[in-house]
């Protein structure tokens, strides 16, 4: 057997840093989502070292697939535990998913306006050598509140 072969075979469990690289995400994450009750049972050795199954390093992916898609750890929370409630209904799933897209279409159409005000601004500046630039006074104007 080559080394390369060797080295893709899994043992399981693994330490922290093995299972963070497996699952694409830091080990401080993988400390974190634990701290958060979204990865929890993780058994540890007898001199404390976590131990982490294939299962939780497929759970590491689940919750940075969603951290990638932009839900929130409570939303996470969840879609986790639907995901591990094989009696759930889709529909549970699909309300979080379209809530999470409402939102997402607000933020959007938010940052959309920011764009066009900033546009707005640097069109209106010279950009050369004189002192005076409207997005600087726009700054300091009392705003929009």
């Amino acid at each position: 057997m080559d080394e390369a072969a060797g080295q893709n075979r899994t043992h399981w469990p693994v330490a922290i840093g093995i299972a963070a690289q497996r699952a694409g995400v830091s080990a401080r994450m993988v400390r974190h989502y634990e701290s958060l009750g979204l990865l929890s049972g993780v058994t540890r050795t007898d001199s404390g070292y976590r131990q982490y199954t294939e299962a939780d390093v497929h759970t590491l992916r689940f919750i940075r697939r969603a951290r990638d898609l932009g839900f929130s750890m409570e939303e996470i929370a969840a879609l986790l535990g639907l995901w591990q409630d094989k009696a759930r209904a889709s529909s549970q799933v699909k309300q979080i998913a379209q809530r999470h897209i409402a939102s997402l279409s607000e933020r959007i159409a938010a940052m959309q306006a920011m764009q066009r005000s900033l546009q707005a601004l640097v069109g209106c500046c010279h950009g050369d050598d004189r002192p005076d630039c409207p997005i600087l006074d726009d700054l300091a104007g009392p705003g929009e509140y």
